[in-house]
């Protein structure tokens, strides 16, 4: 377009859409996917030891600050945890120990129960048994895959603590979908 010629929109909008015409569907794939969800879902990993990071982290937030937190923690898997109970005294934020099906709400905290796997899928916690298998249980890249699947550019992936490299993998999922990822380094 040059300067100074006016510019027509010939994009149809249902205000402009012809009368007898039918309604156009929407198919970006990405606008369906991120309705199940419109607000932005963080996705938090921590070692068996990092009980204390997570009460640093969830201790500085707000009440309010319209977005989900799903919280995973290398558990041990025949005890219960006690997750839920410890951080509800750092913390105004709701926690709820997750279930399979349960609807993730803003300003909410999801823990995940032990001896599971954790995921979302349609704005829904999907959780399974954790696998049998000889390599090493990678609860905090299953979380963060299906994040940055489910949220592409509204997943955020925080890696709190630990040796191993659970979350690796998963954070540059997120980061490759456009969200936004942290790591915290101990010093």
């Amino acid at each position: 377009m040059r300067s100074g010629e006016p510019h027509l929109d010939t994009q149809q909008t249902p205000e402009t859409q012809p009368a007898d015409s039918p309604p156009q569907p929407r198919s970006d794939p990405q606008e369906e996917r991120l309705a199940h969800s419109p607000f932005p879902i963080v996705g938090i990993g921590a070692s068996a030891g990092g009980l204390e990071a997570f009460s640093e982290l969830l201790a500085s937030l707000p009440e309010r600050t319209g977005m989900a937190f799903l919280l995973v923690q290398h558990l041990d898997p025949v005890h219960p945890s006690r997750l839920k109970e410890l951080l509800g005294k750092v913390t105004p934020i709701p926690i709820q120990e997750a279930s399979e099906g349960m609807a993730v709400k803003p300003d909410h905290i999801y823990t995940i129960p032990p001896n599971t796997d954790m995921r979302i899928k349609e704005g829904r916690l999907r959780i399974s048994p954790r696998p049998h298998s000889r390599g090493p249980h990678l609860p905090v890249d299953f979380l963060f895959r299906s994040l940055a699947e489910e949220q592409q550019g509204r997943a955020i992936g925080v890696v709190l603590s630990g040796t191993g490299a659970d979350g690796t993998l998963g954070l540059g999922e997120i980061k490759a979908a456009g969200g936004i990822t942290f790591a915290h380094e101990d010093t």
